[in-house]
């Protein structure tokens, strides 16, 4: 009996790439946007149902659960892939983005995680995916919303991972670098004042940075060769850095103390 998995915001991305390689390995796929009539090419297959979630929309998610178990008789894996990044000095979000940010990247997450569990528990198995980043183990200047709802994900993992041990559950957590989606496009929700004088020096050098990474990006699938990686390895491994950079920038935040990494770092952006 083929095996199924749960992925939220499929519409592109790691999340769509994800969809398409989990199919390709005969896996049933349930994937979910918030907009699946605008999905042209996840429909075209077989194993794949397209459906409607979004992690801000309780309702929805406890439908996709329900009808995803109704169809597919078990779910298996659940990718927690949904997310976007809010970039900017703090003192120019207003509460609402700041409270957007966090809903989406953790209280969705939360809750997604939370109408599976019980799935899980009953079936004393099933393996819970979080795709975080390198940005939930090291940070960038004006990422405090982003890095902060990255960081919360890597210790909602960690420590989730003891409560569904206890049913022969499991909990892994991928940490992708510089991807080629649209991370920077819609997935980006950018903030600026050009009257904070202050903070511009740093922006621009924060923007020269992206633009490095972005030339230098890898391609979605090879981090959902990674997830697939994680759903299948048969290991309790809690964390998968996903693409090259992410491997060498974790491996150096891991090997060096906090004062001499951020040294370092603050060097490179002028500080």
């Amino acid at each position: 009996m083929s095996k199924t998995v749960l992925i939220t915001g499929s519409s592109s991305g790691i999340g769509k790439a994800t969809a398409i390689f989990f199919a390709d390995q005969g896996w049933n796929v349930i994937a979910t946007m918030r907009t699946p009539q605008n999905e042209t090419e996840l429909t075209l297959l077989n194993n794949v149902s397209v459906t409607a979630l979004d992690v801000l929309d309780p309702e929805s998610i406890e439908k996709t659960v329900r009808e995803g178990i109704e169809r597919f008789g078990k779910i298996d894996v659940l990718v927690n892939n949904a997310g976007y990044g809010a970039y900017g000095p703090l003192e120019v979000f207003e509460r609402e983005s700041i409270i957007r940010q966090f809903n989406t990247n953790v209280i969705g997450l939360l809750d997604v995680t939370k109408a599976v569990l019980p799935h899980f528990r009953a079936n004393k198995d099933g393996i819970i995916i979080n795709v975080s980043s390198m940005g939930g183990r090291l940070t960038f200047p004006f990422g405090a919303l982003y890095h902060g709802t990255k960081f919360a994900v890597e210790g909602i993992s960690e420590s989730l991972n003891f409560e569904v041990a206890t049913f022969g559950g499991k909990v892994k957590i991928i940490e992708p670098g510089a991807t080629a989606t649209d991370f920077a496009g819609r997935s980006f929700d950018f903030k600026n004042d050009e009257n904070l004088t202050e903070y511009q020096g740093l922006m621009k050098k924060l923007f020269d940075l992206m633009e490095s990474l972005g030339a230098n990006s890898f391609p979605p699938e090879v981090v959902a060769q990674k997830i697939y990686e994680a759903a299948t390895d048969g290991t309790d491994q809690l964390r998968y850095a996903a693409t090259p950079d992410a491997i060498a920038l974790l491996e150096k935040r891991n090997n060096e103390s906090d004062a001499v990494f951020i040294a370092d770092m603050k060097k490179q952006f002028g500080l």
